[in-house]
């Protein structure tokens, strides 16, 4: 398990300095009071269209998914202890906005399509929040959704039934009404994340 979170933590470092690269500045930032990152404003070049499962096994696109703020996470349910820990943080901020008056959600997009089936989704989604959507889908389209958002993932080699995959780490805030507007590290709390993130949905109305 300690091999496993080392390999996750050094995955996210590199993903870090991936999105990091990604990130462009230009004119003035409508949200610079709610940010935690050096991001900026011209955060086109992250996040877009999407065509996935839900976890009851309709095929959805983005815009039937981002329909409220929506804490977006790429992992997998096999996941030992990264993305359990980190959806339980994600759980937690969600409940401070929804308890503070925010309509919000948390969305999952596995990145191990081979074993993470609708309802394999619905169970893990189920568990953890009333308000999480599970999301899966062809090879393709979550190689297509993981480029869109610039994550990391990667197979380790091993057992065909009970391998590990190695990703990025990061949770990510998206509206309908303007996409990315963050991302969250590992490292914030959840009490942190519910500061931010209502701070945006209070600047954007």
């Amino acid at each position: 398990m300690m091999r496993t979170y080392a390999a996750s933590a050094a995955v996210a470092v590199t993903a870090f300095i991936g999105v990091s690269w990604y990130m462009t500045t230009g004119g003035e930032d409508a949200f610079a009071q709610c940010r935690g990152s050096a991001i900026g404003t011209g955060t086109a070049s992250i996040g877009g269209p999407f065509e996935l499962t839900d976890e009851n096994g309709i095929a959805v696109t983005d815009k039937d998914v981002i329909t409220k703020p929506t804490l977006l996470y790429f992992g997998y349910t096999f996941c030992p202890d990264v993305c359990p820990l980190d959806n339980a943080r994600n759980a937690e901020a969600l409940d401070l906005l929804q308890n503070a008056g925010y309509d919000a959600q948390m969305a999952f997009i596995s990145i191990d399509p081979e074993r993470d089936t609708p309802e394999q989704m619905r169970e893990f989604t189920d568990y953890l929040h009333p308000d999480m959507i599970g999301l899966t889908g062809t090879p393709a389209q979550v190689r297509s959704a993981s480029k869109a958002y610039k994550t990391y993932y990667r197979k380790q080699e091993g057992d065909d039934e009970y391998y590990l995959v190695d990703h990025s780490t990061f949770t990510y805030l998206v509206t309908p009404e303007n996409g990315f507007l963050e991302f969250f590290k590992r490292d914030d709390t959840a009490e942190d994340m519910a500061k931010r993130v209502g701070c945006f949905i209070d600047a954007e109305r």
